[in-house]
């Protein structure tokens, strides 16, 4: 027996309790959180910081835990959400959400699409798209979560999805079409044929690259098929590449390691071709995808970034 049951099994009871309540709802609060920030770093510190206020909550006050919890992490979040947006303006490059392997966290109805169309939202706006998007909730429920009335609720919901509507992905292809077509582009720009991959590749295709400042990479988005076409087989024709396929929360993607640089790559599709491409290659977001992380401050040459100005 533990000896603090012994002094107090009273306290040792409630101990016990309180983390089982946490731990019931943790998967349902890691994706709330998840949708939230589009960060698993960012995700896990709000959990963190949840169960400490979950430990030192009045239990008197508290009827459902569940809703508790859900209220103390959507508050947290936005507060992370608003002191990032300051943090944004001195990132280096565009910035993408954090991958995460479909094992740490279990979702449905996300991608990675999604997630960075999120990022045009306010933090009150993200919140209430989520809280009734994902989690179906009534907007009295998500008010009280955010302090509001349901009407503003009601307002930042519309707002939300007008901003999202003209470009939200309208096709979902299977994970196995996804696979194969990740797996034919980056073949088509391994071997050097423009032609080929050109036609995998929409006019108006643009590709994103998130390198941190830790690692070469392009600032701006490359748009246009010939433009994308080129910026890939500079990176990939002839290469020694390392391609592992990997099962994100968010759908497929490969993880590839190309002349000592790793990134992760993914694609959204129209059905027939690629519309855009995300190239994750800031090592401080793929340590949850236990890439190496050598020469992440060197910036070697040769990764995604190569063609670095051709935006």
């Amino acid at each position: 027996m533990d000896p603090s049951e012994r002094r107090d099994p009273e306290t040792a009871g409630t101990g016990r309790l309180i983390l089982h309540e946490f731990e019931s709802a943790r998967g349902m609060l890691a994706g709330l959180a998840y949708r939230l920030l589009g960060s698993w770093h960012d995700a896990e510190d709000v959990l963190q910081d949840a169960y400490v206020r979950w430990s030192a909550a009045d239990r008197t006050d508290v009827a459902e835990p569940r809703r508790y919890l859900t209220r103390v992490v959507t508050r947290l979040s936005i507060d992370v959400l608003r002191t990032r947006k300051a943090r944004r303006e001195s990132y280096t490059g565009e910035w993408l959400p954090e991958p995460v392997p479909s094992d740490a966290l279990e979702l449905e109805d996300i991608s990675m699409a999604l997630l960075h169309l999120m990022e045009r939202l306010t933090p009150p706006q993200r919140a209430v798209y989520v809280l009734r998007t994902a989690f179906t909730l009534p907007y009295d429920e998500i008010a009280e979560i955010l302090d509001r009335t349901p009407e503003d609720c009601r307002q930042l919901h519309r707002r939300a999805l007008h901003e999202l509507a003209d470009d939200r992905p309208r096709f979902q292809p299977s994970a196995a079409e996804q696979r194969r077509l990740l797996l034919d582009f980056v073949a088509a720009a391994r071997d050097g044929d423009l032609q080929r991959l050109e036609h995998l590749l929409k006019d108006s295709v643009t590709s994103w690259t998130d390198g941190g400042g830790l690692r070469r990479a392009a600032r701006k988005p490359v748009v246009g098929r010939e433009k994308v076409a080129n910026f890939f087989t500079h990176i990939y024709a002839h290469a020694d590449l390392t391609i592992t396929p990997v099962d994100l929360a968010t759908g497929p993607a490969l993880k590839i390691v190309v002349r000592g640089n790793h990134h992760v790559l993914t694609v959204d599709t129209d059905g027939t071709r690629i519309t855009t491409i995300r190239v994750l290659a800031n090592p401080e977001k793929l340590g949850v995808l236990a890439v190496e992380r050598e020469g992440a401050r060197e910036g070697v040459d040769g990764g995604p970034g190569a063609v670095e100005g051709q935006a």
